[in-house]
């Protein structure tokens, strides 16, 4: 599956030493999971970075002086685009908490900005109960398109 002309999902590191092993797979599962949702796929950039810098975007763009494991920024309402900021510190700490994967938990939390960038919000219980439904069928997405291509 490719982005349209000119549109990219670059994945990007902050302040932290990661490599994706499944880079190209997690952009199909992307542009998969905005067209399930209506959007096309424009410019996406997803930022891993540590606590520090997150809590510092945290500080400065939204006054929230708390350590939080996502950020997203997005750039427009037709298209699937803008910036999505996730500290791996806490990636890290959440997969030991919740007993999963780091990868699995990291796939979880980029999944979430992206449902955020479609126009999904999580303020209310009712809200964060259909992120978590939205947040699961897409990790089954992924699974089985990992699946496929094992």
């Amino acid at each position: 599956m490719d982005t349209p002309k000119g549109k990219e999902i670059l994945f990007h590191n902050e302040e932290v030493d990661f490599k994706l092993p499944n880079a190209e797979l997690l952009k199909d599962w992307i542009q998969a999971v905005a067209k399930n949702e209506g959007k096309a796929t424009g410019d996406l950039n997803i930022v891993l970075c540590s606590d520090a810098y997150l809590h510092s975007l945290n500080i400065e763009f939204l006054g929230h002086d708390t350590l939080t494991d996502i950020i997203t920024f997005p750039f427009g309402e037709d298209e699937l685009e803008g910036d999505i900021f996730i500290s791996l510190d806490r990636i890290r700490e959440n997969a030991q908490i919740y007993k999963v994967d780091l990868l699995t938990e990291l796939h979880r939390v980029i999944i979430h900005g992206v449902l955020h960038l479609c126009g999904y919000t999580d303020n209310s219980k009712e809200e964060q109960l259909v992120m978590r439904q939205k947040e699961d069928d897409s990790l089954a997405l992924l699974n089985q398109t990992n699946k496929q291509d094992n």
